[in-house]
């Protein structure tokens, strides 16, 4: 896609809607299976590639899982057809036949192939989990390696990652479990969302010297107590953090996701960029997501951030500023923040983000070579971006088939001229058609 630069003030009343939360759909999806004999609709689900992947990756074990679609407006990360409520019941303890198998094809979707795995131990048989080549690099050991303590024989030849063959027996008994999440909150997320259908519970200690994303497992905490199950938080007694939830049934909910906010980060942006305004539909007024903190990420690089009624609305003011920030707890905003920081008018430095080199590229390294190739002044370290005020010029903006990566190189074309950004299809994994929106909202 080549994205030419437009003039400012450009951006005016721009309306998007939501698609749902991609951690909190898979979350949920997870949930109704192991809800007994209670039904769950989860409305509002996400319908891009990662999302869609779930529904399919989840129906696999032996979940049944109906797509009762509702036709919907386009949204800031939805499609322009149906985002789709999803139905999910569990089928008979995931009834999978003794010896029967089954094959998992995560893609490049972390999600999917950390919170499937442990769920998937609840079906009888092998099920044979595999992904894009970079996902046999993305960390999953202490997820393998915490299903083998409770019992579960996993083959994957001493590589602890992608690929791998689970050999479930339709139980798993629970237990205490110290793993180390330093590189992902993922970790912790997948084991407790199946506590509840353990024999004994499950206890998760992070042993590790930090915890990313820490909001992440908030919402996991949260979203598990709405449907029922019995969580504690707590330390040990050594002064790790440690989560305990108990078994027990689960009940089935009509449950509406919220927006993923993270999707709304290059559209807020463009306001700031070009001038104008944009609003965002439906911002929760109260939320666990990360994506939250981009009002006050954005308003401290110059936008105005304020309500109206359920919306939120972003003016540019003809500033942006540069920011000195730890994102270590919303490291997934990073792209849109440097693309906003290489456009400002002082220094920025992007702090404690050394986890994002695990993500669907080293997102540090990518990120300093694709500005620093357009003229751009990133000094990169192990866990920080300081980045610079400099011109930036025409080129190809590299996505690193990273959806992140993509929208961040469509911001910096929203001012420069020629930015050509490589393969903006892989936006689809949590954007359907962004191109389009992207257009729409730009006036094209």
């Amino acid at each position: 896609m080549i994205v030419d630069g437009v003039r400012a003030g450009s951006v005016h009343k721009a309306g998007y809607g939501h698609n749902g939360d991609g951690s909190a759909a898979q979350s949920v999806m997870a949930r109704g299976v192991e809800a007994g004999d209670c039904r769950g609709v989860v409305r509002g689900r996400l319908v891009g590639v990662e999302g869609r992947a779930a529904v399919r990756r989840e129906r696999e074990p032996g979940v049944r899982l109906a797509a009762a679609l509702s036709r919907r407006s386009a949204g800031w990360g939805g499609a322009s057809t149906d985002p789709g409520d999803g139905r999910a019941q569990p089928g008979k303890r995931l009834c999978k036949q003794p010896g029967a198998t089954a094959d998992i094809d995560c893609g490049l979707a972390g999600t999917v192939m950390r919170f499937l795995p442990p769920v998937a131990a609840l079906a009888n048989g092998a099920i044979r989990f595999d992904g894009d080549p970079r996902s046999h690099e993305r960390p999953l050991g202490p997820v393998i390696a915490a299903l083998e303590n409770l019992g579960l024989v996993i083959e994957h030849e001493g590589r602890y990652s992608l690929p791998m063959t689970l050999n479930a027996t339709g139980r798993l008994n629970g237990g205490e479990l110290d793993i180390d999440a330093s590189t992902s909150s993922q970790f912790i997320s997948a084991l407790l969302l199946v506590g509840p259908a353990t024999k004994t519970g499950i206890t998760v200690r992070h042993v590790g010297a930090h915890l990313p994303s820490q909001p992440h497992i908030d919402m996991t905490v949260s979203m598990l107590k709405q449907f029922g199950a019995t969580v504690a938080v707590s330390r040990s007694t050594e002064g790790f953090p440690q989560w305990r939830v108990e078994p027990g049934n689960l009940k089935g909910l009509d449950l509406i996701i919220e927006p993923d906010l993270s999707n709304a980060a290059p559209f807020m942006a463009a306001a700031m960029i070009c001038g104008g305004d944009v609003t965002i539909k439906n911002w929760p007024k109260e939320t666990t997501q990360p994506g939250d903190q981009l009002r006050n990420i954005f308003s401290k690089m110059g936008a105005k951030v304020s309500f109206s009624e359920n919306d939120l609305k972003i003016y540019g003011t003809g500033e942006i500023n540069g920011i000195d920030i730890d994102l270590h707890d919303v490291g997934e905003l990073t792209p849109s923040i440097a693309a906003v920081a290489a456009l400002a008018k002082s220094p920025s430095s992007l702090r404690n983000i050394g986890h994002l080199r695990l993500h669907e590229t080293d997102r540090l390294s990518a990120l300093a070579t694709e500005l620093n190739a357009l003229g751009g002044d990133v000094d990169e370290e192990e866990s920080a971006l300081h980045i610079s005020p400099s011109p930036l010029h025409s080129g190809i903006f590299h996505s690193y088939e990273d959806h992140r990566l993509a929208t961040a190189g469509a911001m910096i074309g929203l001012v420069v001229n020629g930015i050509e950004v490589e393969n903006i299809e892989t936006t689809n994994k949590t954007l359907p058609d962004f191109p389009g929106q992207w257009s729409e909202l730009l006036g094209n």
